[in-house]
């Protein structure tokens, strides 16, 4: 990995060099290994880049780079994922001594901006074109490298992460409010503005061109739509691209690798699948599992499973080269790391209550000299796709016979209801006002802001994020989708993980990957017909084939989803003290004051619930509405620089 930095004064003054020097130091955390800059025309213009070696090849690094003589600048942060075949392509000789970062510069050198097609893996890159007098800034299909950008009166610059372009006198320090709204409401993070106010992000998927004059930004990966029926065995075609996926992601590895073992599919296909790819050079997997703390033994929400420990070990069983590792909690207080998150992934973070076990096993990640750790985030929308959106897919196409087949298999095995069925085939249709009355009636409570966003409801209507969430395609009252496809598209883009992942490097120099993330893989999974995911009443259908020769029955058969950190309420409740004594910071901050409504997560501290934290009407409003205000509040008092 590496974190770049570069600036151009289009005004052409020099300085640009000394400039880059101060981006690069300030995101070393993030490079400690080596750091290099290139500058040009008597100084006006400047890329750099501080290197995290986390690839063999790594050692060959050279950056910046140059190509076609001169014409051609290039810094990237990259891992490609099919280094075989472009360099066949390319016909380069030596490969073995290239790094991932020349390869790239030879393909973009060869296709420009027709390379994208060609990419495989994460990356994003800055090339500067001397010939046009123009800086092409990219990023990978999903956004899994950060790049950022900030356009002053007289100068263009960029980095990896925020803190490299706040290195700048002349690029302001202050929160984009507007954005930490949004989030407050789950909007999605799409569009180009960051949570600092005039530093953009090139979005996943997208490649921005920047001249003196102005910005374009193009959108380099759009799937479409099968326009044919698949053809094949999609059990052994998704078995294969898991296989590659994970195997390209071991790179670096060195035949110890750790996982993020949970009692899911995801996780467990990959940690599987790394097992069975690894065995035969001897290589090793240590997968760790967040449990809870010992002796937890309070009730979890319906349908969910509390501690994983149980199905993860009945997954590592099967493999002698696993050695499985449980990361209970340490007993901190949620609040304890926000300081140090606020400091490493320049953005608040979305859900608090997962960083503690994400940075417990990063920690014990590190104690054991790990340097990758493979995820199974992105598996929901690939691998383990539930399918449920087959329902009003059916319902659409007025095929009631195969709509009534496979809703009767969801409520013989699945636990559903026949109305949960008819909502989910019917409900992308409902009016809003329909959908919340058939909650009430069925004894559900409808989703309502105040229960789950602690944002003013004067700041709300005032920035009109209603409007806001209309236009992003976000339904507030949770209506079921009606097109699988589009509905997953969506879901991959409404988070950026650039920002998590460098952060997660630059805290605990573990370089997360995650094979479910495989633009190969999405792709295919996206190609497949609806009835592969829902089969019979059977959500995940699919994946339980893919898996069957790799993961024990237990899991394959498991219902419900795991909860990891179920006894996140008792760190929040040693934070209790912490809470109150933020809130009553964020009073002082105009911003904070302006967004939250600190009466109302005054009272919740107060009015703290002494159990039934497994049931969403106590659980939702702490988990989600008083900790994501508090962390959001905590970031815009920190970028503020008040002495509340």
């Amino acid at each position: 990995m590496s974190a770049l930095a570069g600036r151009w004064n289009l005004d052409g003054r020099p300085g640009a060099g000394a400039a880059c020097d101060r981006m690069l130091a300030a995101q070393k955390l993030y490079g400690p290994h080596d750091s290099a800059r290139w500058e040009r025309d008597g100084g006006a213009i400047a890329l750099g880049r501080c290197l995290f070696r986390t690839l063999p090849e790594d050692r060959f690094d050279r950056q910046p780079l140059a190509g076609a003589g001169g014409r051609w600048r290039l810094v990237a942060d990259v891992r490609l994922d099919n280094r075989a075949e472009l360099t066949a392509a390319l016909g380069l000789a030596e490969a073995a001594a290239l790094p991932d970062s020349a390869i790239l510069l030879a393909a973009w050198e060869r296709w420009e901006e027709a390379v994208f097609d060609r990419l495989l893996g994460d990356y994003a890159f800055a090339a500067w074109d001397a010939h046009d007098r123009r800086l092409i800034l990219a990023r990978d299909a999903l956004g899994s490298r950060p790049l950022h950008y900030h356009r002053g009166r007289d100068f263009l610059a960029f980095a990896s992460m925020p803190k490299g372009l706040h290195a700048l006198a002349d690029v302001p320090y202050a929160a984009d409010e507007e954005r930490a709204a949004e989030l407050l409401v789950l909007m999605p993070e799409t569009g180009p503005r960051s949570y600092f106010r005039d530093i953009h992000r090139v979005e996943g998927g997208h490649y921005a061109v920047l001249t003196p004059q102005r910005t374009i930004v193009h959108r380099h990966w759009q799937p479409r739509r099968p326009s044919a029926p698949f053809r094949g065995d999609a059990v052994e075609a998704v078995r294969a691209a898991l296989d590659s996926a994970v195997a390209a992601r071991l790179r670096g590895a060195d035949g110890r690798i750790a996982t993020h073992l949970s009692g899911g599919l995801d996780s467990a296909g990959v940690t599987a699948t790394a097992a069975r790819l690894m065995a035969a050079d001897g290589g090793r997997v240590i997968a760790f599992t967040a449990v809870p703390r010992e002796g937890y033994d309070l009730p979890v929400p319906e349908g969910r499973i509390g501690d994983e420990g149980p199905l993860a070990a009945a997954t590592a069983a099967l493999y002698p080269n696993i050695e499985h590792v449980r990361i209970r909690p340490d007993g901190r207080g949620i609040t304890d790391g926000f300081d140090r998150d606020f400091h490493l992934f320049d953005r608040p973070i979305l859900n608090p209550c997962n960083q503690g076990w994400a940075a417990g096993i990063s920690a014990a990640a590190r104690e054991r000299h790990l340097r990758v750790l493979l995820t199974g985030q992105m598996g929901n929308m690939s691998l383990s796709y539930a399918g449920l959106e087959y329902l009003p897919e059916l319902a659409a196409r007025g095929r009631w016979l195969r709509l009534a087949r496979e809703g009767r298999g969801l409520v013989k095995t699945q636990g559903f209801r026949w109305r949960g069925v008819l909502a989910a085939g019917l409900g992308p249709w409902m009016p809003e006002r329909l959908w919340t009355g058939l909650h009430r009636l069925g004894g559900r409570t409808p989703q309502q802001l105040a229960l789950h966003s602690a944002i003013r409801a004067e700041h709300h209507a005032a920035l009109d994020l209603a409007a806001r969430a209309r236009e992003a395609a976000l339904d507030t009252s949770y209506r079921p989708r009606r097109d699988g496809f589009e509905a997953r598209l969506w879901i991959l883009r409404r988070t950026d993980p650039g920002n998590y992942l460098k952060g997660f490097l630059g805290g605990w120099g573990v370089d997360m990957r995650d094979p479910t993330a495989d633009r190969r893989l999405i792709e295919l999974c996206l190609s497949l017909p609806m009835e592969a995911f829902l089969a019979a009443g059977e959500p995940r259908a699919l994946a339980r084939r893919v898996l069957a020769d790799r993961l024990p029955a237990a899991v394959l058969s498991a219902r419900g989803s795991g909860l990891q950190a179920a006894d996140w309420h008792e760190s929040l409740a040693a934070s209790r003290g912490a809470l109150r004594e933020e809130i009553a910071r964020l009073a002082q901050v105009p911003a904070a004051a302006e967004a939250l409504d600190l009466e109302r997560m005054r009272r919740m501290i107060e009015d703290w619930p002494a159990d039934g934290w497994h049931r969403p009407e106590v659980s939702t409003p702490y988990r989600f509405a008083l900790l994501r205000g508090a962390v959001t509040g905590h970031f815009l008092r920190k970028v503020s620089r008040s002495n509340a």
